[in-house]
């Protein structure tokens, strides 16, 4: 099997896409914040003493996206389309579930990105109310559906 970030020395490498077509891509990534009633009742109350947490959380997951090819060696950086955020209170959890879509036209994918998202708006959830609960769970950090490219498209299945 060739691994594509090896060289033929075995060195790392970025992989080089420009031999691809540029195709229409979107990826939907999902994760989920398990927390106690009283912070879920604070960040519901917006009664938090760092701010409004769930908007913070949003403008967080943008940033990952916008920033996934810092952290992570091999991503390439995008030219984004688009970034959606949407974030789904869970009252029996109690928590939150996170929901990121991104979207480009180009030669390589986006799920790295909304991967990214979403662990970084779930991330500053924990950080804006770990006061009140530090014994938070984030879980289920996935992709959801990915379209474009030449891997095709994929659907979780429930």
């Amino acid at each position: 099997m060739n691994l594509t970030h090896l060289d033929n020395n075995n060195r790392p490498k970025m992989v080089d896409v420009s031999n691809k077509n540029e195709t229409q891509r979107i990826a939907i990534a999902s994760g989920e914040i398990t927390m106690s009633k009283e912070a879920f009742d604070a960040i519901i109350s917006k009664n938090t003493k760092k701010g409004p947490v769930l908007q913070t959380a949003v403008i967080a997951a943008i940033m990952g996206v916008k920033k996934t090819s810092d952290l992570i060696p091999m991503c390439h950086p995008l030219l984004l389309s688009g970034i959606n955020c949407d974030i789904e209170e869970k009252p029996l959890l109690p928590g939150f579930k996170l929901i990121v879509t991104a979207k480009l036209n180009g030669q390589t994918g986006v799920e790295m990105e909304a991967l990214t998202g979403v662990s970084i708006g779930l991330l500053t959830i924990y950080d804006m109310v770990k006061a009140i609960d530090k014994s938070m769970i984030i879980s289920n950090v996935q992709l959801e559906k990915k379209s474009g490219g030449k891997s095709g498209d994929f659907e979780r299945k429930i």
